[in-house]
């Protein structure tokens, strides 16, 4: 998986590869698709949602810049596959995720396999201010725009890696400087909507 999707792909950062290589994605999807867990294409998990495909996780990762010992935000927890790869980089993850069952699933997943991550159930357009300010953030289902409490928690230097749009939706990666923001869209994507308030 690592070597065709991701690499041959483009993805260079070598933290990025490593912690690909070593979380298990097979234990963040049903039995029914663990034959299909390290094929590059996004899977089903409960309540209707989706696991991302392999490239789109490492290329988010990637983006985010995310350093050891770093504070990160992933809004949107799914099975926890993405939060997952961001502890094995040795960051502190805190993730949000809106669907209570989901929330309850992927924090007891990420706990009987020992990644450390603190998953909360809330609707994650307002961020989780009690920790912020946030050295990346990773929203991993796709808003009409980029919600503002998540750009104000976001540190100086950090990073904001978000897929935004209806229908048509692109990659932005979003870098707060000292005199404001630097964007920079990546390239299309699909995801799923982002729910709750960012519907409003």
């Amino acid at each position: 998986m690592v070597e065709s999707q991701i690499v041959a792909r483009g993805v260079e950062a070598p933290a990025v590869i490593d912690a690909m290589r070593r979380v298990p994605r097979h234990e963040f999807v049903s039995d029914a698709y663990r034959a299909s867990a390290y094929d590059d294409r996004p899977l089903p998990i409960e309540d209707g949602q989706t696991i991302s495909q392999p490239y789109i996780v490492a290329l988010m990762t990637e983006l985010a810049d995310v350093q050891r010992g770093e504070t990160v935000l992933e809004v949107g927890t799914g099975s926890g596959y993405q939060a997952a790869v961001l502890a094995a980089l040795g960051a502190r993850v805190f993730s949000v995720e809106i669907m209570p069952g989901l929330a309850a699933s992927a924090r007891a997943r990420l706990e009987r396999l020992k990644y450390g991550v603190e998953v909360k159930h809330g609707d994650g357009y307002a961020g989780w201010p009690e920790h912020a300010p946030f050295d990346a953030i990773i929203i991993t289902a796709a808003p009409p725009n980029v919600p503002a409490p998540l750009v104000q928690q976001l540190a100086v230097g950090g990073k904001l890696v978000v897929p935004v749009g209806r229908g048509s939706q692109d990659l932005w990666v979003w870098t707060r400087t000292q005199s404001g923001l630097d964007k920079r869209n990546v390239l299309p994507v699909r995801f799923v909507p982002m729910t709750g308030q960012a519907q409003q």
